[in-house]
């Protein structure tokens, strides 16, 4: 294999595995939230706002992520 082979492929695991964790982490935050107003309905209001605020955190470390791996394919 080349060197610009391995590279690409070094980016696209670290990549990969680095967007595991967000991907988790938004399945768990649905699954917790859906479960919260489920088994109380009248929270739901607080419930989906700290929902989405936890989740935009959890996309913006996707979105360094995706950063870090354009810039790894890029520069390095």
């Amino acid at each position: 294999m080349t060197p610009e082979v391995m590279k690409m492929l070094a980016v696209g695991l670290a990549v990969g595995l680095g967007m595991l964790g967000p991907a988790l982490a938004l399945g768990l935050i649905g699954y917790s939230a859906l479960q919260g107003i489920a088994r109380n309905p009248e929270a739901r209001g607080p419930i989906l706002t700290n929902m989405i605020l936890i989740g935009a955190f959890a996309e913006a470390i996707g979105i360094y992520v995706l950063i870090v791996g354009i810039i790894l394919a890029l520069v390095v």
